[in-house]
């Protein structure tokens, strides 16, 4: 029997995650947050121009970077209005141009084009089902995890296929199914900073990183394996981690099950089972991913043919080409390995299938088409009014007066990463919002943009699972009633807060000493930072 209606809502209003939720409730929807962002950055920069606002840094180089003007050696930043005929021309006039010229936009677009061929074929649900019936009981709950934070690629399949059968997986070997539930929703959600290989979450933030880094340096590139390294350490730290927190907190906690009979956990088991078309399909989309694999390190090694390497370059400059086609690479990975799991398991049977899978996916994009819509044009106009690198500029000399060690600096861009992320669900609006101040900032202190993305990405991860605003925790909330029917909204909360303070806990101590130790971020990707032509000191003028 459910929860009545006021019980839940009585239960869910009190204490502070009842607060959260209420403040959060009170939040407009993300676009909406940029309209009014994008209102106060007008009215800002017009008080700014007015006031005189201005920022001056030392520059050795010979061509000033855009919107900034170079004399003595000094580069200057001055604030400008955006209600100057000029600006509102611009903003008028090449308001396509602004939108589809936002890197992120076409990075995401091309993505999403195999993305949905490889997850309506059936792809990425056979994958899952087929690694996490196969997982040993002994060790079935690091098998869950580790598929969990694997399953990013997967985007909704990992919440709607994954972690409820997690559930049905563990009540099938006589645990307890919620004990799966959370082992795979905290994994899913709660590692999402983590991962094996980068995929699409680390192109759509680095698109974001690529705009605020160029304040400073307007030729940066992002590498979208620039954080590779680091989101593999997170999966091995995180899984032994998660395995204490499932097997000798959470289970003790829960108890023994005596629940669904098992003539039920059967049939579900049976739904889940890898039919031998899609194994077959599975060794063919195999076969095809080692293809496309071997032919970027055809045209990366082939000696007298190398178009994905820079000759003219050298050190980590030369692979940048490499970095870019990664992009490609994932669209050709997807879409190959889709198409031939389609084809043998008979999800596709024609060309009509694939065009309209692809329709299909861009058509699930259309809520962030609307949101990156607003997006690009704050940044864009945060640009034109110049008060990007002012305030850059400005608070890297309120750092260097700090003088606080690297690591300190990062954990502040996760703890209010994690702050945001109890309110904001969205980690590319917030990313979005925040990447023009704190990369450029980071930037001038000596602070790579990898690093500072990756920052952002920890502290954005472990909280998912904390807040009730996070959009797939009714969803989470319905699979875990099928097992319990008393599970309310503080019952899920409670369940996963010890996942939560641990990967808090792990993560702060794992960003502090990636900085310390200064170690590589990825391939190409360093901790450390020095801008081209820019020297360490500068001043600020309001």
């Amino acid at each position: 029997m459910n929860i009545p209606v006021s019980e839940d809502a009585q239960r869910r209003s009190k204490g502070f995650l009842g607060l959260v939720e209420r403040i959060g409730n009170l939040l407009p929807d993300p676009v909406m947050i940029f309209v009014w962002l994008i209102v106060a950055l007008m009215v800002l920069s017009t008080i700014g121009a007015h006031l005189g606002w201005s920022a001056s840094i030392s520059y050795t180089g010979e061509v000033a970077p855009h919107w900034a003007t170079l004399e003595n050696g000094i580069l200057t930043y001055s604030a400008e209005s955006l209600f100057t005929a000029e600006n509102i021309g611009r903003l008028l006039v090449d308001m396509p141009k602004t939108l589809t010229g936002f890197a992120p936009l076409g990075v995401v677009v091309v993505i999403m084009y195999g993305a949905a061929v490889a997850e309506r074929s059936g792809l990425f649900s056979a994958l899952i089902r087929s690694s996490l019936r196969n997982a040993p009981r002994a060790v079935l709950t690091p098998f869950v995890i580790i598929i969990g934070m694997v399953s990013h690629h997967a985007s909704d399949a990992a919440y709607v296929v994954f972690i409820p059968l997690s559930a049905i997986i563990y009540a099938s070997v006589g645990r307890h199914p919620l004990v799966g539930l959370a082992a795979a929703f905290a994994a899913v959600s709660g590692g999402y900073a983590g991962n094996i290989t980068p995929g699409q979450i680390d192109v759509l933030l680095f698109g974001f990183t690529q705009e605020a880094a160029r304040i400073i340096e307007p030729g940066w590139m992002m590498n979208p394996a620039g954080n590779w390294y680091f989101i593999l350490a997170i999966v091995a730290l995180f899984t032994p981690v998660a395995w204490f927190v499932t097997d000798r907190i959470i289970e003790p906690r829960l108890g023994r099950w005596g629940g669904t009979p098992d003539t039920e956990i059967a049939a579900d088991l049976a739904k889940s089972e890898v039919t031998p078309a899609e194994k077959r399909g599975l060794r063919y989309a195999g076969l095809v991913a080692l293809v496309v694999v071997a032919g970027f390190a055809a045209l990366t090694l082939w000696p007298g043919y190398s178009p994905l390497i820079n000759d003219a370059a050298t050190g980590p400059a030369r692979m940048q080409p490499f970095y870019g086609a990664l992009i490609a690479g994932f669209f050709l990975m997807f879409v190959g390995s889709g198409i031939v799991f389609g084809m043998t398991s008979g999800t596709i049977k024609s060309d009509n299938d694939v065009v309209q899978m692809m329709a299909e996916g861009i058509r699930s994009l259309a809520p962030y088409l609307v949101f990156v819509f607003f997006a690009a044009h704050f940044v864009a106009m945060f640009n034109w009014s110049r008060l990007g690198p002012i305030t850059a500029i400005n608070g890297a000399e309120v750092l260097k007066t700090l003088d606080l060690p690297a690591p300190i600096l990062l954990v502040t861009v996760l703890l209010f990463s994690s702050v945001l992320d109890l309110f904001i669900g969205s980690a590319s609006a917030k990313w979005s919002a925040l990447a023009p101040v704190v990369v450029p900032m980071f930037m001038l202190v000596g602070i790579s943009p990898e690093m500072t993305t990756a920052a952002y990405r920890m502290g954005d991860s472990y909280t998912n699972i904390m807040t009730p605003l996070m959009s797939y925790f009714p969803l989470i909330l319905a699979f875990s009633r099928r097992w319990d029917k008393s599970m309310g909204v503080g019952s899920l909360l409670a369940l996963m807060l010890p996942y939560a303070l641990c990967f808090m806990v792990v993560g702060i101590g794992m960003t502090a000493a990636w900085v310390h130790f200064d170690l590589p971020l990825g391939p190409g990707a360093q901790v450390h930072y020095t801008p081209p032509g820019i020297q360490a000191s500068g001043s600020v003028t309001p």
